[in-house]
């Protein structure tokens, strides 16, 4: 019998190291048998001893290929022209995709049939197979990568009193049965590839940008260091209830933290986009990848009910008390705004979801022209007078025209009426006059 090699048969002459590779794409694809004793023009040499071949092959089956693909492939030996060859008979694994253990999880070290060949396979042949023996929820999937380091994601465990062991990221599901990290290791390891942007603007619109920062590693960090680049623009501004001073910050800090980790915990991490975070005068907007999930509304949301894309990364920042364990992160953003006169407001689409916080510290600009400037205008602009004289001390009247941003005659009535009322004493004359708040 003469044998030909083809897309499921490889035939070997004698145990090389290469017949590691060769089981690896058979299971990988759809199964084929692996001749031992047969030389590449298909004529059949034999082998002196077939069960000392089996037991070769077989424990380089069971050390060096992952996961566990012994349940696959069956040994015989057949008597063929005279000679003994061995039959290795390889079926389609349900856990794909298998590897090379000292290659890891990635290209160099999965294979597939391809022809007569066996060839190292793409990622997105990788991806395809994880996920079609791994289901759809992405956390729990196989990471691609599998040298994971988890400094950052250390750090906060610690720091949170709350162990971060082998058992704990088993438990936590980083790690699955088979110890290899999932893609939710993946998202709090140091090598997440995942990252969230964030844009600072002069004005309400995308004009003219001030700065713009790219945030990467683990979760864990990005959650950290955006928090930390969004508290920079969170101004804290001043009024005075007569001579008592009352700080606001531009965005309730309790708003701002319940949606920067609705923005991480929830987005579908599936898709390679980053977070978007904008940042303007009057509004914050925060847009991440992933709608609603099917059957949900927008409504339900609103009312509390908790449906999670991240189950297992949801429990993580539960553990840590970054988050409760019911949906009540839309219920705060909105309860931090009670009393200020501001809304905030949130869109979905079938991929993304955005929640829009307003500055509550920030008005129209009053026009100042000949027509009457309104009563509000008119308070906010003592109100800035004052608190720039508070944090200030003494100002000229072009420091209150550069703040304010209103013409020398405006600024003279304004300062002129003040010092009348008795809110602010008058200090030198000509271009010496400074201006401050009156001590009692």
């Amino acid at each position: 019998m003469l044998f030909r090699e083809s897309e499921t048969l490889e035939l070997k002459e004698i145990v090389v190291d290469d017949i590691k590779k060769e089981v690896i794409a058979f299971a990988n694809c759809d199964g084929g048998k692996l001749y031992v004793g047969v030389n590449d023009r298909g004529e059949v040499v034999g082998v002196e001893h077939p069960d000392e071949v089996i037991l070769r092959i077989s424990g380089m089956v069971r050390d060096a290929i992952k996961p566990d693909v012994t349940m696959f492939v069956h040994y015989e030996i057949k008597d063929q022209d005279g000679r003994q060859i061995v039959e290795v008979d390889i079926q389609r694994g349900s856990n794909r995709p298998y590897y090379l253990g000292k290659k890891g999880l990635r290209a160099e070290g999965v294979y597939v049939r391809q022809g007569t060949s066996s060839v190292p396979a793409t990622e997105a042949a990788i991806r395809r197979m994880i996920k079609e023996t791994d289901g759809d929820c992405f956390e729990e999937m196989r990471s691609l990568q599998q040298e994971l380091t988890f400094e950052a994601a250390s750090d906060e465990f610690t720091r949170r009193g709350v162990a971060f062991g082998p058992q704990q990221k088993k438990t936590l599901k980083l790690i699955n049965s088979d110890a290899i990290y999932t893609n939710l290791g993946l998202l709090l390891s140091d090598q997440c590839s995942h990252t969230v942007k964030v844009a600072v603007f002069d004005g309400t619109d995308q004009s003219v940008f001030k700065d713009r920062r790219e945030f990467s590693g683990s979760l864990m960090r990005q959650m950290n260091e955006v928090y930390n680049y969004i508290d920079l623009s969170n101004r804290t501004r001043s009024t005075f209830d007569k001579l008592l001073r009352i700080d606001t910050r531009d965005y309730p800090e309790a708003a701002v933290r319940e949606a920067l980790l609705n923005s991480l915990v929830h987005r579908d991490y599936g898709f390679r986009a980053s977070t978007l975070i904008s940042i303007y005068a009057d509004r914050m907007e925060l847009v991440s990848i992933g709608g609603l999930l099917p059957g949900i509304e927008l409504e339900d949301v609103m009312i509390g009910l908790s449906v999670c894309r991240n189950e297992a990364l949801a429990d993580v920042f539960y553990r840590l008390q970054l988050i409760e364990a019911y949906g009540t992160g839309m219920r705060k953003i909105m309860g931090a705004y009670e009393n200020t006169g501001k809304t905030p407001s949130i869109e979905t689409t079938a991929n993304a979801f955005k929640i829009t916080l307003p500055n509550v510290n920030y008005f129209e600009p009053c026009l100042y022209t000949k027509s009457a400037v309104t009563e509000d205008c008119k308070v906010r602009e003592k109100e800035q007078v004052m608190m720039l004289m508070e944090d200030s001390g003494w100002v000229t009247r072009s420091d209150v025209e550069a703040e304010i941003g209103m013409s020398a005659s405006s600024a003279t009535r304004l300062l002129r009426k003040m010092t009348e009322d008795g809110v602010i004493v008058r200090e030198g004359r000509a271009k010496s006059t400074r201006y401050g708040l009156r001590r009692q």
